[in-house]
Order: C-alpha cells, then sequence, then structure tokens
C-alpha cells in the first residue's frame, strides 16, 4: 500500500470515526433548537457568554413585561433586579428556566409591594465549538449527521450503480449482436437525457423523498459502470477458459458468475473508488438547489448551501461543512488514484 492510499485510507477514516462515532462521544441532538444563540460564532469557551447572559436577561425580561436593571453576572450565577407598575407575577419567572442561558430563578428580595424584586438565576452552560447555525441549532452535530448521510448516498449509491451497471454490461458485453446493440443503444439514449430534468421531474410527481435521491442518482451514475463491464466482457469473452466453459456445456449464467465477474472486480472497484466521490458530490449538487434531503435531516451540500447564504456575517457556517467534504473527497481521490495506478500497470 503506497503513501496516496494510506494517506485516503487515514482520512476516510477520520471522517467515518468524526461522523457515526461522533455523536455517540458526545451525546449531541442535531435538531434542538437554542433561540438564544442563533448563528452564534464558534468558541471553545461555553454559552452564555456575559454579553449573552445579559441580552438573553433583557429578553427575559420582555417576555415578563417588566423592566430589568442592575444586571450582575458573576460566578456563574445572573441577577438583576425587575420592576413593573404592578405587582409583578412570580409564576413568569419559569421563562427563565426556559431560555437557554438560565436554570430556575430564585427571588432574593420583594420591594415596593412587589413592583420591584430582586432575582438570581444560575447560567446554564453549553458549548458550541463550530457555532450555531440561522436555526440556533449546534453546527457540530448537524456536521456530525450531515457527514453520515453524505457517506451513506455515496456508498449505497454506488453499490445500485455497481450492482446493476455490471450487470447489465456483462450481459450485453456476452450476448453480442442484436441484443448488445439494442442494450448499448438503450444507455445512449440515457446518456442523452438533462439529469437535472430528470431529477425534477420524479420530485414533481414523487415530492422530495429521501429514497429518491438514490433513484435519481442511481439511474444516471450506473451508465458509465455497464459501459466499462461490456468492454472488460467483450475482451475476456473470447479466451481460452471461458472457451473451455462453454464447450463443457456450462450456461451463461455461471460463466458469467464464476468467469467473467471475477476476472473484471479488480477494474471494476477500482473505477468504484473514483465512482464514490462522484456521487457524493451529485448528492451535495442536488442539495446545493434544494432537491436533496428534507429537514430536519441535512448533508454537507445543504450545510454549503446554507453557509455560501451567510458568507459576509458568518463565514463559519461555509468553512466547516466545505472542509468536511473536502477531506472526504480527497480520501476517496487517492484511493482511487492509487488503484487505477495498479489497474494500468498491469
Amino acid at each position: 500500500m503506497n503513501f496516496a492510499r494510506r494517506l485516503g485510507v487515514v482520512l476516510l477514516a477520520m471522517v467515518a470515526i468524526f461522523c457515526i462515532a461522533g455523536p455517540l462521544a458526545t451525546g449531541r441532538e442535531f435538531s434542538v433548537v437554542y433561540p438564544d444563540y442563533v448563528r452564534a460564532a464558534p468558541s471553545l469557551r461555553p454559552h452564555p457568554t456575559a454579553p449573552e447572559a445579559r441580552a438573553a436577561l433583557s429578553r427575559v425580561a420582555g417576555r415578563m413585561r417588566v423592566q430589568a436593571s442592575d444586571i450582575s453576572i458573576a460566578d456563574g450565577m445572573a441577577s438583576a433586579r425587575l420592576s413593573a407598575d404592578i405587582p409583578v407575577d412570580l409564576r413568569a419567572l419559569v421563562y427563565f428556566a426556559r431560555s437557554d442561558a438560565f436554570g430556575p430563578a430564585k427571588v432574593l428580595e420583594s420591594r415596593a409591594q412587589g413592583r420591584e424584586i430582586e432575582v438570581a438565576a444560575p447560567l446554564k452552560r453549553l458549548w458550541l465549538p463550530l457555532g450555531a447555525d440561522p436555526n440556533g441549532r449546534d453546527l457540530l452535530a448537524r456536521l456530525m449527521l450531515a457527514g453520515r448521510v453524505s457517506l451513506l448516498v455515496g456508498v449505497l449509491g454506488s453499490a445500485v450503480a455497481l450492482g446493476f451497471g455490471v450487470a447489465y454490461g456483462m450481459i450485453a458485453g456476452y450476448a453480442g449482436g442484436k441484443t448488445d446493440l439494442v442494450m448499448m443503444r438503450a444507455v445512449d439514449a440515457l446518456y442523452a437525457l438533462p439529469f437535472i430534468f430528470f431529477v425534477i421531474l420524479l420530485t414533481a410527481f414523487f415530492g422530495r423523498r429521501f429514497v429518491l435521491l438514490f433513484v435519481a442518482i442511481g439511474a444516471v451514475e450506473w451508465l458509465d459502470m455497464a459501459r466499462l463491464a461490456r468492454g472488460q466482457t467483450l475482451s475476456l469473452k473470447s479466451r481460452e477458459f471461458v472457451l473451455a466453459a462453454r464447450s463443457l456445456g456450462v450456461g451463461p449464467a455461471a460463466i458469467l458468475a464464476r468467469h467473467i465477474a471475477p476476472n473484471i472486480a479488480g477494474l471494476v472497484f477500482a473505477y468504484l473508488a473514483v465512482l464514490a466521490p462522484r456521487v457524493i458530490l451529485v448528492e451535495s449538487f442536488l442539495s446545493f438547489l434544494g432537491l436533496g434531503v428534507r429537514e430536519p435531516l441535512t448533508s454537507l451540500g445543504v450545510l454549503v448551501a446554507e453557509g455560501a447564504r451567510h458568507l459576509q456575517d458568518a463565514p463559519w457556517l461555509l468553512i466547516a461543512p466545505a472542509a468536511l467534504l473536502m477531506l472526504l473527497l480527497y480520501g476517496f481521490a487517492f484511493i482511487g488514484e492509487d488503484s487505477a495506478t495498479r489497474g494500468r500497470l498491469r
């Protein structure tokens, strides 16, 4: 295993561990919304910071319909003086616990017949190392989910293309004659179909469903695999071991399964390492256009599209998913380049 393949394996392993084992280790939920931390910047310090706590306390006071003054943030506690023209309704203190910044509040002192009270509430601690998205969701948890979805699309989409494309190509190449001609003209006709138009039609008729991604991607990406398998089958079906098997009465299905498929497996799997990043890029492109996965699910394409819309005021929303997508594609690219080189050397 040369350096390129080792580097590719390491990159894919890092991405897989981050996306699959990361949620188990961190316990982060990708769908939880934190309204107080919309588009919060990345930080290794826990939230809320002192400015965030003051702003959150002012919002809580607004919900309680009171005025907040003498706000103090110290030693993990927030305190303030709340005043109103009428006695403060103590039941409204529940807004502290409902916020993302505070725990349950306690009344320290009451003056002016309840129109002025001193309250204190503990600060909640929330770590958002990659910040939060425009809806206030943890970007790290969303990134882990997006990586899992993109990996799943890449693996399953490539598997669909591998299974159907190789079988179709081997049958066309082994049958030859008019059967081969008709089957390959069908492939040429599918090549002529506009891919995006095909996806839009699927979405219009069946709605935006996750399974449609595999249908749309598989309907296009298997064509190259079919041509590759057909070409290899045409060169192998006249070899001595195939002719010997045919003379012994072995049927076409057995010849394809036992003699031709094992001999083209190396080249097919080398091409698979090139196909997987292509499938991931196609899915990312569809998600970028809004034709991919639906909320609450997400993918790297969705996160990249969202980050591009907020590039000027929140660049971290684009940097993190773009970096993960780059690592994923480079991992497959290094493995595919090494496999293709080995195939050419043979």
